[in-house]
């Protein structure tokens, strides 16, 4: 017989054995679902303004030169698809872990291409959520705060690709997420 929940929170591994869970383990679920909920927002948020305008996601994605314009003119149009559909993913609680693994691993990828932006001396809007490209002259760049802001979006994907289980999920109503014991 598989373990499941009970609705008083204990875990129940067979019809004669209950585990009493501490409210942290009882509380996952619902703290991973507004972390998970989180980080869909900001994929979404990410995804829609570049599909509202991929010509304006090529540039943006064109102004961090570090590849050729063949190849960021097709990053600039797949980059809001794939945001688009981790950000889906992740609102349904489909495949969680691994969405959750994909939103951190765009992080990482946001991170050093604002890093090495910074240290190159670019002077570029990010075109995290739409938008992006050269700045004007005497324009200031936030790449500081762009910075900081990933890293704490891959905090929450970290945490989430972590601890899967949540309320409210696909997962959970397809048995695709297994009990974790800690």
């Amino acid at each position: 017989m598989p373990e499941t929940t009970s609705s008083r929170g204990e875990l129940v591994a067979d019809s004669d054995t209950r585990i009493r869970l501490g409210p942290l383990t009882q509380a996952q679920p619902w703290i991973t679902l507004a972390l998970r909920l989180g980080i869909a927002a900001v994929a979404l948020a990410a995804a829609l303004p570049k599909l509202a305008d991929l010509r304006q996601s090529q540039r943006a994605t064109a102004a961090y030169e570090v590849m050729p314009l063949a190849v960021s003119n097709i990053v600039g149009v797949m980059l809001p698809v794939l945001e688009l559909s981790v950000g889906l993913l992740l609102v349904l609680g489909l495949l969680t872990r691994y969405s959750a693994a994909a939103f951190g691993l765009l992080m990482i990828v946001f991170i050093a291409g604002i890093a090495q932006a910074w240290a190159r001396g670019l002077n570029i809007d990010c075109g995290c959520f739409g938008g992006g490209g050269e700045l004007p002259p005497g324009q200031g760049t936030s790449y500081g705060f762009d910075i900081a802001r990933d890293f704490l979006f891959l905090a929450g994907a970290a945490l989430v690709a972590r601890w899967p289980r949540s309320a409210l999920s696909l997962d959970g109503a397809l048995r695709l997420t297994p009990i974790e014991r800690t």
